[in-house]
């Protein structure tokens, strides 16, 4: 009986004291944890950005360097949002008034940017002297928009009070839903209606941060230009994403004398607690390459100091809506931030109001907003004990377009036909060499090697399990069979399953059969993938789930300045050196085989190492240009690149790997349709090295043929 039997036989019936009397102990697992490898990757580089920001702000001794931070804050928001927009005519028209007692409620639409409609409702009071100071009242994420009672309640005790409020629809609420009442019931959340048009966004340069905080711009300049409002007097307020994006208007325009947000996301990703994917949300809320010039959403309210300033926070966001560290990140920049108003003078200008309640603009959050604002627009400082009376409308009630549809009705823009405009705007001659360094990957020593953590027989070849270093924290397993007999003529081939390594490795499968044909096969996890798919977050498992997916990793790898995309074509390329420095491979031909969503880093990776000998992608996207050309791409976000259409293409990607093959088999659109091989041929006419096939293959007679 061999010793491993003897251990196993022992374990069985109980017998380990005695087994480890005799000496034998337990010999630990090969295997690493490779959950843990893109989680501890993103906490290195989360680590590194909030260090960086940490040194800056420690250096805020002095007003002087306070009003330097100030605008740097604004510039670098801009900059991350894709650049300040200009101003153009409002066009606004009052389209319906209702009388009410205290107040009139205006029926108002405006033009953000040209054709782009924002319906929007202007509260005025009917009693007191104007001009009255005016409230922009930003709208979390209901899909009722302007029409949400809470936000109703507030708007309506604030007219009562003696302020103009102007509440306006953001993008996808309200009245400017962007897809069908049944697209957005197949959406896991309709803030879906945010993210949707923010991801496509990013393939132009541009976001949706940077389109929704000009609404509230130019909102705020309809506002001021009302001559019942007193222009020294303006504020805003707004609860959950509305609070928010009154963070943003505070970084961006110093007309504002006081602003109140209420439950807005004020945990930075980049965090003393970062845990991956992080604070991430919706589109307009993640700033693209924050992380490495250390900038973070607390940085949105340096621009106000010392004016007013009131967070109001759930508790119970701490796990019922955020991550456990919401409460304890918040609070740790609300001290850093009050420093800022302490050198300035203002310490009681800035303050923290804390809820036990749940998410939302409860009564008691609303009394504390009114008190705010009386007390710093009006100077007012007796406190608000109860709320002026409240009756919120019918959603119908309130509607600017006749059937509660701007874009129906009016025909105006949406952000998908906005940005479909911009990628046809682009003029610039394609820059491949420019597209290739977008993603971000790092290029591996030509010397590395794989580590072989054991090898087993099968019936007609050798599997060994590899251990490939990647990156800080990264390492890359992979399965390697191994033909018995050594044939140079044969190529090496690296296979890229969507779904990991696993789902094919056992006795008879693909990979097998092809080993004992004379070829050589790898078949790795990459980053996300497999073996490699990252651990889930801490807190709430309501929240760690939804947050678990592939999408809000990307995200977070774009806010600390790594895609995703790169990150993963840096394991490729691990990968790529880590095979050719097999004696195996020693005289064979690499091939990169790639079936869906696997495709795109496949292409990066061959254009950045000229090993790579050919390529078969199968089932792959056939442009990025196709994700902006229909509204209801579904591309996964990992392959996504800020500003790709920007430099190139796919097709203009291929086309740099001439002479080298490109076999393009049952290529599909942003939808994954697949298209017909003259639409295919139509895309890459430009590229000579392209082999168009209408069906996407992957089999033994498909693989087989490679090289």
């Amino acid at each position: 009986m061999t010793r491993r039997q003897l251990l196993a036989n022992s374990l069985a019936f109980g017998l380990a004291p005695a087994i480890l009397k005799s000496g034998l102990s337990y010999p630990g697992v090969l295997y690493r944890d490779y959950s843990r490898c893109l989680p501890d990757y993103l906490r290195f580089l989360a680590a590194r950005a909030y260090g960086r920001r940490n040194r800056a702000i420690a250096e805020l001794t002095t007003s002087e360097a306070i009003r330097k931070r100030q605008r740097w804050v604004r510039e670098t928001f801009w900059r991350l949002a894709g650049g300040r927009p200009r101003r153009t005519p409002l066009n606004a028209r009052v389209v319906g008034v209702l009388e009410r007692a205290g107040y009139r409620l205006e029926k108002v639409v405006y033009e953000s940017q040209p054709g782009l409609f924002v319906p929007a409702n202007l509260y005025v009071p009917t009693r007191g002297r104007p001009p009255f100071p005016g409230v922009l009242f930003q709208l979390g994420h209901s899909l009722a928009g302007k029409a949400a009672p809470a936000y109703q309640k507030c708007c309506q005790g604030l007219a009562r009070l003696g302020y103009v409020v102007l509440t306006f629809d953001p993008m996808g609420q309200g009245e400017r839903r962007g897809h069908s009442r049944e697209y957005l019931q197949r959406l896991a959340h309709h803030d879906g209606e945010h993210t949707i048009p923010g991801r496509r966004m990013l393939l132009t340069g541009d976001t949706a941060t940077r389109l929704m905080v000009w609404d509230a711009v130019r909102s705020l300049d309809y506002l001021a230009s009302r001559s019942e409002v007193d222009p020294t007097r303006l504020a805003s307020t707004g609860n959950s994403g509305g609070g928010t994006m009154t963070m943003m208007l505070a970084a961006v325009d110093d007309r504002l004398a006081a602003v109140a947000a209420s439950c807005p996301n004020t945990e930075n990703v980049a965090s003393a607690q970062f845990d991956p994917p992080g604070a991430v949300d919706d589109a307009e809320q993640n700033f693209i390459g924050a992380g490495p010039v250390g900038f973070a959403r607390w940085d949105l309210l340096y621009p106000l100091a010392p004016k007013p300033c009131l967070i109001l926070v759930s508790d119970k966001d701490s796990f019922g809506t955020y991550s456990p560290a919401y409460i304890s990140n918040g609070w740790e920049e609300f001290q850093k931030l009050r420093r800022v108003y302490e050198i300035l003078g203002e310490p009681e200008h800035v303050a923290w109001y804390a809820t036990p309640l749940p998410h939302g603009l409860a009564y008691n959050m609303r009394l504390e907003i009114y008190e705010w604002l009386n007390r710093w627009l009006k100077n007012t400082p007796d406190p608000v004990v109860s709320e002026p009376p409240v009756n919120p409308e019918e959603a119908e009630a309130l509607w600017v377009a006749p059937d509660g549809d701007v874009v129906r009705s009016l025909g105006g823009e949406t952000p998908f036909t906005l940005n479909r405009r911009r990628a046809a705007r682009v003029r610039v001659p394609p820059a491949v060499a420019d597209l290739i360094r977008l993603p971000g990957a790092e290029r591996p020593s030509p010397s590395l090697r794989a580590r072989t953590l054991g090898r087993a027989e099968f019936l007609r070849c050798d599997v060994a399990a590899l251990d490939v270093p990647s990156a800080e924290k990264v390492s890359v397993p992979a399965w390697l069979f191994l033909p018995r007999k050594a044939d140079s003529s044969k190529p090496a081939v690296i296979a890229l399953e969507p779904g990991g390594r696993n789902a094919r490795w056992r006795e008879g499968q693909l990979y097998q059969s092809l080993a004992a044909e004379g070829l050589l096969v790898c078949l790795p996890d990459l980053r996300g993938i497999g073996d490699l798919e990252p651990a889930y977050p801490a807190g709430n498992p309501r929240r760690a789930r939804r947050y678990h997916n592939q999408e809000d990793f990307a995200w977070a790898s774009f806010v600390l300045g790594k895609p995703l995309l790169g990150q993963r074509i840096t394991d490729l390329l691990a990968v790529v050196a880590a095979v050719r420095n097999l004696d195996a491979a020693a005289g064979r031909r690499l091939v990169v085989a790639a079936q869906g969503m696997m495709t795109v880093p496949a292409l990066f990776a061959a254009a950045l190492d000229e090993h790579i000998h050919s390529l078969y992608l199968a089932g792959g996207l056939v442009s990025y240009r196709s994700i902006v050309e229909i509204e209801q791409a579904d591309h996964p976000f990992a392959n996504y690149l800020p500003g790709v259409l920007l430099a190139a293409d796919l097709p203009e990607l291929v086309a740099s790997l001439a002479p080298r093959c490109v076999h393009l088999a049952g290529a599909v659109d942003a939808t994954g349709r697949t298209l017909k091989p003259d639409q295919v041929r139509a895309v890459y006419r430009a590229c000579g090295n392209v082999d168009v096939s209408p069906t996407a293959r992957w089999n033994h007679t498909a693989l087989k043929r490679l090289g």
